[in-house]
């Protein structure tokens, strides 16, 4: 891919996600304070010239980080790094808009089980309670507040309820908590209502003038991370996006003799054709003028009865060892793409892209020669700054993939209050899934969103 000229970058608050971390601080001098600065701008990122990097003082199974300040202890924890996730999901489909990977409490009305991690607080003392979040519905105006959650320490449920208030993300105060000793405690996540709550990070500090960090450096401060992040090999290509796309180009190259990095931003292969999306291939791969060129593609492809169907007959275990097969493939799963370097010398070509794990808020920069942009966005050239057109009209709207069964007694559902009411008239009528699985399915055709997604 080339591109024309590297300046679009697309900021990103979460690209460094914090394991955990504390801040233990002790009778300050003026060489040793900071002091930071919270611009915002749509993207949450800004760099702080002068924010001082903090000493690595230990490592129990996260990231502990001290600085001498004044007294206080702080405690930090990135939600998508929780040991136990418990029924919620990591959601990392919005972190170009809102910086971070998040964990959401999805459920159907149910409330999912709690996300759990231990971490450790320095000290005794009274903590400022913070976690970033939003009320999802309030961009619409909507009642019902659906995405509310509380934050459980040693199981025992804090009495702000998380999730009410703000359209936007910020962080919500929660109070103050009492934490008697000093050393390991249990932090949960407690959903409320099944409907969708999100959590990005917590912070618990005794300090009273401390602040939340805001930006992605100060996230990289706080955790020690490099500000040049590691860099790989340099790949013949490299292939940004693992969706059918992306796995066809890459095992071609592979098999050709090049050497072939694989990024993809979820844990699974297959983008739409995978369990999480399932959209079956159905697709003709024998046709036109080189009808062999869908034989690699046949290699992976699912033969699902239904879509959505049974997540077993997508084949994602199937999609992976077929890649790990191939000797001159590099796979990168988790990996999320927030940015590409141009190469210096030439403005036209880009040195490598900047992918952060998802899991650990690791970055690494993968170098390549050739760059195959197989996202279905295009954002791989959008973040090298090559020229795009997206259009305002004419969109297909957004898939709403999902099923339904016959009971013999009534399920019990919650108000939804918040929801458009419609009807079974208002779309196409569901059909009857193949096969012996007792469901009906809404396919593709099921859209919304059109022109305003």
């Amino acid at each position: 891919m080339h591109s024309n000229r590297g300046k679009n970058r697309f900021g990103n608050l979460g690209a460094t996600a914090v394991r955990q971390f504390f801040l233990q601080t002790k009778n300050a001098t003026p060489a040793r304070s900071f002091s930071v600065q919270f611009p915002l701008s749509p993207w949450g990122l800004h760099e702080l010239p002068g924010s001082r990097r903090l000493r690595v003082v230990a490592v129990l199974g996260a990231t502990l980080l001290a600085i001498n300040s004044s007294r206080a202890a702080t405690v930090f924890v990135e939600a998508e790094s929780f040991a136990k996730q418990g029924g919620w999901t990591l959601d990392t489909q919005f972190i170009n808009l809102m910086g971070s990977p998040y964990m959401l409490g999805h459920g159907l009305g149910k409330p999912v089980k709690d996300a759990e991690t231990t971490v450790n607080f320095p000290a005794p003392g009274s903590y400022r309670v913070f976690a970033r979040t939003k009320d999802w519905v309030a961009h619409w105006k909507a009642p019902g507040t659906p995405g509310r959650f509380q934050v459980a320490i040693d199981g025992r449920s804090l009495p702000h309820v998380f999730g009410t208030t703000n359209a936007n993300w910020f962080w919500e105060s929660g109070g103050v908590v009492e934490v008697e000793t000093a050393g390991q405690h249990t932090l949960a996540l407690r959903d409320l209502t099944g409907f969708d709550g999100r959590c990005d990070a917590l912070f618990l500090t005794t300090d009273a003038a401390a602040r939340p960090p805001e930006t992605r450096h100060e996230r990289k401060v706080l955790l020690g991370l490099p500000d040049n992040p590691p860099e790989t090999e340099t790949f013949d290509l490299v292939v940004c996006g693992g969706g059918y796309s992306g796995l066809g180009t890459a095992i071609s190259a592979a098999r050709q003799g090049l050497r072939v990095a694989l990024i993809q931003d979820r844990p699974v292969l297959g983008g739409n054709g995978s369990s999480e999306i399932q959209v079956w291939a159905k697709g003709g791969t024998r046709r036109g003028i080189y009808p062999r060129l869908g034989e690699i593609v046949e290699e992976f492809a699912d033969n699902a009865a239904n879509s959505p169907g049974l997540p077993a007959e997508y084949g994602d275990d199937r999609k992976e060892a077929l890649v790990r097969s191939e000797k001159n493939i590099s796979l990168f799963l988790n990996s999320y793409i927030i940015d590409a370097e141009i190469e210096p010398r030439d403005p036209s070509q880009i040195r490598s892209v900047l992918v952060l794990d998802t899991r650990t808020g690791a970055e690494r920069k993968i170098r390549g020669r050739f760059f195959a942009d197989c996202t279905g966005h295009g954002s791989v050239g959008g973040l090298a700054g090559a020229k795009f057109r997206m259009e305002t009209e004419g969109h297909l709207g957004m898939s709403n993939m999902w099923k339904w069964e016959e009971k013999e007694s009534p399920s019990p559902w919650s108000d939804t209050p918040w929801a458009l009411a419609m009807g079974m008239g208002d779309f196409p009528p569901t059909k009857k899934a193949e096969g012996p699985v007792p469901f009906f399915k809404g396919e593709w055709f099921w859209e919304s969103g059109f022109n305003k997604h």
